[in-house]
């Protein structure tokens, strides 16, 4: 691990210090990697340097409105190559939200996140996006090896 000092002045300190707590670190070291990751990541998605991703699509919908909640449903259905679990939840006698956990090519999933968002009846949408990685290969997963071992991808996030 590298290490390197940066200055402050005492009042962006002292608000940084008042940062770090009110969200619970430990220290100043990881607030600092934090907000690092996250300025790169915000970087690679402004190069469109993020060719494929893992991502949360949350929104919440009026389960009234006419046969929206069976349209959200075949859309994630058409998509099942992106689509790797949803939790849905009651949030009252109107409305639902749904977490949709996506994965595949960035492009893919910001297109079918924006589609989904879009349908009528659906308010709050919100995509968070974290760019990777994909490994393609064969190799030993519980003791499995050689031509038995499934032909799979891994996704490993960038930072």
């Amino acid at each position: 691990m590298e290490r390197f000092t940066i200055s402050l002045d005492d009042d962006l300190a002292r608000e940084f210090d008042t940062l770090i707590a009110a969200r619970g670190y430990s220290n100043r070291s990881e607030a600092v990697r934090d907000l690092l990751r996250g300025q790169f990541e915000k970087e690679r998605q402004v190069r469109k340097d993020a060719p494929y991703c893992v991502a949360n699509l949350s929104y919440v919908y009026n389960h009234h409105e006419r046969e929206l909640a069976e349209r959200l449903t075949g859309m994630q259905h058409h998509h099942h190559d992106l689509t790797v679990a949803s939790m849905h939840a009651h949030l009252d006698h109107d409305s639902c939200i749904e977490s949709v956990i996506l994965k595949g090519p960035t492009a893919s999933v910001r297109s079918f996140a924006d589609a989904l968002t879009a349908e009528r009846g659906v308010r709050h949408g919100q995509l968070n996006l974290i760019s990777g990685d994909v490994d393609q290969g064969r190799h030993p997963h519980g003791g499995v090896t050689g031509a038995k071992a499934k032909q799979h991808m891994h996704f490993r996030p960038k930072t």
